[in-house]
């Protein structure tokens, strides 16, 4: 079984039960697409809270469209660079 998953960053728009969430995904391949979302299970253990407004990194599946996993919240205070691929990668992880 392969990992075919497609990384996208986006906005969280709304919050649902269940750690459910509504996302807009501003990245190039997908600019302004709505997504589905839940949070990834280390999300959930280290316990990451996630309000409207945060800067999301989203893995969805080529098969489902309209659903997607919450795998990073952006910092604040943390730049977002986009690469040639649209995917956004944290500049210092130390």
């Amino acid at each position: 079984m392969s990992k075919d998953v497609i990384e996208l960053i986006g906005i969280i728009e709304e919050t649902f039960p269940n750690a459910t969430f509504r996302v807009k995904v501003i990245s190039s391949q997908a600019k302004d697409h709505e997504l589905h979302c839940t949070l990834a299970g280390r999300m959930r253990v280290h316990r990451v809270r996630i309000l409207p407004g945060d800067r999301v990194k989203v893995e969805m599946t080529p098969y489902d469209l309209e659903k997607g996993r919450i795998v990073y919240r952006f910092r604040s205070d943390q730049s977002l660079s986009l690469g040639e691929n649209g995917e956004g990668a944290p500049e210092n992880q130390a």
